[in-house]
């Protein structure tokens, strides 16, 4: 085969430290849109950027020449310092791990609207639950004592 074809879809996930709520329903949009604007800058795709007052979700594209590892650590540094300065909240910080969970082209548009209905979500549900069925159903093995 002459060229290289992929399809590399990634729903990701990571909450401020401690879960504390940085974020009001107001300054989200900005967040949101920021978030995006770095993963284009990386040269990958956001297909989606939802979430709430403690974390964020976001639904992309990447490249194979991208490490999973590389694009978090640029991802949560660009905006921490931006959320810092943006914000004047000099102590805020995420958290140190976060989730990522493939996810295959037909699934796409159901991660898409997941994670653009966050808000609607943690109405009924906690961030805490909602990870922990992510985990499970992602296959993810994992201790909870070391979730929070």
């Amino acid at each position: 085969m002459p060229s290289t074809h992929t399809a590399l879809y990634y729903h990701l996930v990571f909450s401020t430290k401690d879960r504390e709520p940085w974020f009001d329903s107001s300054f989200l949009p900005e967040l949101h849109a920021y978030l995006g604007g770095i993963i284009r800058k990386m040269d990958g795709v956001a297909l989606a950027v939802g979430g709430v007052a403690d974390h964020v979700h976001l639904a992309v594209g990447l490249k194979a020449s991208h490490t999973l590892a590389d694009v978090m650590r640029g991802l949560k540094a660009d905006s921490s310092k931006w959320i810092k300065s943006s914000l004047g909240r000099t102590a805020f910080a995420w958290q140190e791990g976060y989730g990522a969970f493939t996810v295959g082209a037909p699934g796409l548009e159901k991660v898409r609207e997941y994670v653009l209905n966050q808000e609607e979500r943690h109405q009924s549900e906690s961030f805490q639950v909602e990870y922990v069925k992510m985990l499970r159903q992602g296959l993810v093995e994992f201790d909870d004592r070391y979730l929070w």
